[in-house]
Formats: structure tokens, C-alpha cells, sequence
């Protein structure tokens, strides 16, 4: 059971949704309906949107992590960036298969400056166009994602900040601040990401998201392939807080640590406790089996939910 998160070396940070990307979390059958009361109702939605937001801006995670040293003029990234805008496979050995995406065949845009090796920091711009750009992930993106590289990501200390102009992913507007810190050390890999005042609109419902979050993803297998990512397993703890239009707000706290790995898009394991007012949710991504199913207990009582890319 899990979330949709990641995708990039480190992606699974994301860190994340699993690849929860941009998706939509919906209930999809619960075990005692004399349970939802406004309450328990207002829980499940504040429970919901917080899975939904993490999962979205670690498809930014996954976006800025796994830019293409061809593009970058530099290797800065801490993964291939496959799967995700990028339509190239990678190799045992870390290489990409076949020849590299050509750019006239893309519809987005890199650019850099300064576009020379070694020289930092980086302000990075991807261009998705305002008409839209099909990722390999079938996502639908528009508008720019900035970000600014203090050094290559992974070596201990470096740092990103990244910003949008007009980004949207399907009918999904971005907006607020993601940073990504180095804090590896020499036995282990480990990153701090932060969503800083994000927010995320439907841009069909005008229904909205706020999400303030910081999390610590640990890269607890693949460590000895660093230029192979479809081994990697991370352990992510943390803590967040959230809003949205529906009048709830909520703090979510993760108190078994969740593991994603790379070659699975949603969360495999780990619990998060959100509490809204005096009402506590569980989420729960289950025992380590790659699906798209968690569970919400509230008041003893167990809900089943469906998650999507």
C-alpha cells in the first residue's frame, strides 16, 4: 500500500507519492459507513489532500533531480531524470540506452546560465511551453519550473531552491518555493527537502491545496550502484502541515519511517499520523508490496484507499 511518489536516483524521495505525482487520492470503500460523521468526513479530506500535495511536489523532486548533464553543461543531478520528461532507459552500469533524447525531437526546453562546467551557482529553466508538454509519465505540463543550483547535488552541502512561472501539470497549478540540501555523510546518503508555502489549484474546480512540509529522505539501499538508481530504497521521516478550500487544516506526522523505492511508484510502507483539530487519521502504506492502496484508520474504524500516478 502506498503513495504515489518518485522518480529520479534519489527520486524515490521523494521522495516521494510514490510517485504520487499529480494525482487524486479517492476513498474507495469504507468498512463501517455509520463512521462519517462531519468529523471523521472532514479527517478523510484533510488526510487525503496531504497525500496529494506531498506526492505532487515530489514530482518536482523528481523533475530537477534527474536534469540531464547534457542539458546542464554539468553533471548535477542525482539521477537520469527517466520516466518522467525524459524518454531514455537506463543501463545496469548507470548509462542511458539507445541515443539521447534529441532536442528537436522535445517539446520542452533546458536552459542554463552559466552554461560552463564547474561554474556555480546554476539558475536552471525548464520550458514546458504555454500550449503543454506530454511527459514520458503522461503528464501534461505548461509554464516554467526554476531552479537554482548552489553545486552538483551530489556532493554534501550543495543545494537547490526552485520556483515556478505559470507551471501547471494537467489541470493542476503550482505555486510556492522546493528546496533540496545535501546532508550526506561519508556512510550515508541523505537529503532534506522542503515545500515552502506551496500550493496546488485545480484549475477546473478552483478547489486549492496549501502544503508547508520538511522531510529527510536517507538512502538506505543501492548506495554501492550511485549512477544506477533502479536499486535504490529510501527511508523518509518528517513532518508537514496543510489547508485547503474545503475549511480543513491539518499537521501530518510521519512516526514509522515510509520507504519508496525507485522501481515502484507509490510509498511501499511506513505510517503517517494527520491530525485535524482533536481527530487523528492513520495512513498506512502496508508491508512492502508495491500497489496503490493504503488505509485511513479514524476512530477504530479502517477506510480503504485507491492512489494514483
Amino acid at each position: 500500500m502506498k503513495q504515489v511518489n518518485h522518480i529520479s536516483k534519489f527520486s524515490a524521495l521523494l521522495f516521494t507519492a510514490g510517485v504520487i505525482t499529480l494525482s487524486s487520492c479517492k476513498k474507495d470503500s469504507t468498512t463501517n459507513q455509520s463512521a462519517d460523521t462531519v468529523d471523521v468526513t472532514a479527517t478523510m479530506d484533510a488526510t487525503q489532500s496531504n497525500a496529494i500535495s506531498e506526492s505532487q511536489f515530489d514530482n518536482v523532486f523528481n523533475i530537477t533531480m534527474g536534469v540531464q548533464a547534457s542539458d546542464a553543461g554539468d553533471d548535477i543531478s542525482i539521477g537520469a531524470g527517466v520516466d518522467v520528461i525524459y524518454s531514455n532507459t537506463m543501463n545496469a552500469d548507470g548509462t542511458l540506452t539507445g541515443t539521447p533524447d534529441p532536442v528537436s525531437s522535445r517539446c520542452f526546453m533546458v536552459t542554463v546560465v552559466p552554461h560552463i562546467a564547474h561554474q556555480f551557482p546554476k539558475t536552471l529553466t525548464i520550458d514546458f511551453g504555454i500550449t503543454g508538454c506530454l511527459g514520458k509519465d503522461g503528464k501534461l505540463r505548461k509554464g516554467k519550473i526554476v531552479t537554482i543550483y548552489t553545486g552538483p547535488m551530489r556532493i554534501p552541502g550543495s543545494k537547490t531552491s526552485t520556483t515556478f512561472i505559470d507551471y501547471y501539470v494537467d489541470s493542476f497549478k503550482l505555486e510556492g518555493t522546493h528546496t533540496v540540501e545535501n546532508t550526506s555523510s561519508s556512510n550515508k546518503q541523505e537529503w532534506i527537502v522542503n515545500v515552502i508555502d506551496g500550493k496546488i489549484t485545480n484549475t477546473n474546480s478552483g478547489s486549492w491545496r496549501t502544503l508547508n512540509s520538511k522531510r529527510i529522505h536517507k538512502q538506505i539501499e543501492g548506495n554501492s550502484t550511485p549512477l544506477y538508481p533502479l536499486d535504490d530504497k529510501f527511508e523518509i521521516t518528517g513532518s508537514s502541515s496543510g489547508s485547503n478550500s474545503n475549511g480543513n487544516s491539518w499537521t501530518a506526522e510521519i512516526v514509522d519511517p515510509l520507504i519508496k523505492r525507485f522501481a515502484c511508484p507509490w510509498r511501499v510502507k511506513g505510517i503517517v499520523d494527520i491530525t485535524k483539530n482533536t481527530t487523528k487519521a492513520v495512513l498506512d502504506y502496508g508491508n512492502g508490496t508495491c500497489d496503490n492502496t493504503a488505509t485511513v484508520t479514524i476512530n477504530g474504524v479502517t477506510h480503504i484507499i485507491t492512489l494514483h500516478k
